[in-house]
């Protein structure tokens, strides 16, 4: 199955709108939501206007991955509270609204890292990982081939006896 033709643009372009319409309602999430996910966006920016960088693509990826996480803890922390208080007030709809936006843009973040890692890889990227016994590794200069058999000579031959 071949993944589907994705440009990074698109991806930072719809990170960048969906986060301009988290902020829609002023003030609901902190400042370090913005921050980030605006810091991540130029990370994307480099990755765009560096079309061979690999270090562009990794740190967006890597930045992507830690947004992920900063996302997840500032909506839990902060989204019930805002709800509470925009439950009788006129703009009720436009919380939801920038509320929603903030969870889509946490749901395509995975997809999103997915879909960057696999450019990172057609950039000559390569994966390796080492957790001291366990070691991922695309290098496969150690491995040795199965198919390489002795002669019928050496194998037949047996030790002489004196």
């Amino acid at each position: 199955m071949e993944l589907p033709a994705l440009n990074i643009k698109a991806i930072v372009f719809v990170h960048w709108l969906l986060t301009i319409f988290a902020r829609i309602f002023p003030g609901w999430l902190p400042d370090a939501y913005y921050l980030s996910n605006f810091s991540v966006l130029a990370l994307g920016v480099w990755a765009v206007a560096q079309r061979d960088s690999v270090d562009a693509i990794f740190m967006f990826m890597v930045g992507l991955l830690v947004t992920i996480v900063l996302d997840i803890l500032l909506l839990a922390l902060f989204y019930a509270a805002a709800e509470e208080a925009t439950e009788k007030t006129i703009q009720r709809d436009l919380f939801r609204f920038s509320g929603g936006m903030a969870i889509l843009s946490l749901i395509l973040k995975p997809m999103s890292c997915f879909f960057i890692y696999h450019m990172y890889l057609e950039r000559g990227g390569e994966c390796n990982i080492s957790l001291g016994f366990l070691t991922v590794s695309r290098d496969r200069s150690a491995y040795q081939t199965i198919d390489h058999t002795d002669t019928p000579a050496e194998q037949d031959k047996l030790p002489s006896r004196y």
